[in-house]
């Protein structure tokens, strides 16, 4: 791989989830990069962003002259840059659930993703969802479920040891503790894994300064966070 640094730019801590996926799978694998927040509250995001990606969303990944857009793709190239890490499970079965989950995440879920948006450092009363967000929850617990049982040696992930499919969850996680949302043991148990990390602690103390910092913050008109940018919400 080139000896040039990794460069990640993201969006609002608080609000960005597609961000969090790849920042917290590199930080928590100790992969070296370079973190460039692009606050949601500039005027100017949009025309910020452009100047990075193409696709005018965050994140993007500039590695030398290399530009990765999308969070999956991004945590696939960390992966195969730095194999050491060990992102994905060595097992070729647990491999295959994980990409399928992973990739399940990444395309799917829209309704549980729009009624409850990430929020990390504020704190909701439970609140009515629809059917469609209701089956979205049900699916996110029954894989926690499955891949606890079906994968769960040598560590507390839902593949025993942490991949790149608990990057892909983990802003699922923070939204079903912002919205105090009815789950199993398993699912709590899971959630305090993920929460209970480093890195995760890092990102959530820096949402939380954003919000008192700017306790309106939302994410601007075209940006990845809102469906009118033709993309999914974050």
């Amino acid at each position: 791989m080139s000896s040039s640094a990794l460069h990640l730019y993201i969006g609002s801590k608080n609000l960005s989830s597609w961000s969090l996926r790849p920042w917290l799978a590199m930080s928590h694998a100790g992969v070296p990069f370079e973190e460039h927040v692009i606050p949601y509250e500039l005027p100017d995001w949009v025309d910020r962003v452009a100047q990075r990606s193409p696709t005018r969303k965050v994140p993007v990944l500039c590695h030398g002259e290399l530009v990765v857009w999308e969070s999956l793709a991004i945590c696939e190239y960390v992966a195969e840059a730095f194999p050491g890490a060990r992102l994905w499970p060595e097992g070729r079965e647990a491999r295959a659930v994980a990409r399928a989950v992973s990739s399940e995440m990444h395309s799917g879920f829209a309704d549980l993703r729009r009624e409850l948006p990430m929020d990390i450092a504020r704190r909701h009363p439970r609140r009515a969802v629809s059917d469609a967000a209701a089956r979205d929850i049900a699916r996110v617990l029954g894989i926690f479920r499955d891949c606890r049982a079906r994968f769960d040696q040598g560590g507390p992930f839902l593949f025993g040891a942490f991949s790149i499919a608990d990057a892909m969850f983990a802003p699922v996680v923070t939204r079903l503790l912002s919205y105090d949302v009815e789950i199993d043991d398993v699912a709590r148990a899971y959630a305090g894994t993920l929460t209970s990390l480093p890195a995760m602690a890092r990102w959530s103390a820096a949402a939380a300064e954003e919000v008192e910092r700017n306790p309106h913050l939302t994410a601007p008109a075209g940006s990845s966070y809102t469906k009118a940018a033709g993309g999914a919400a974050p």
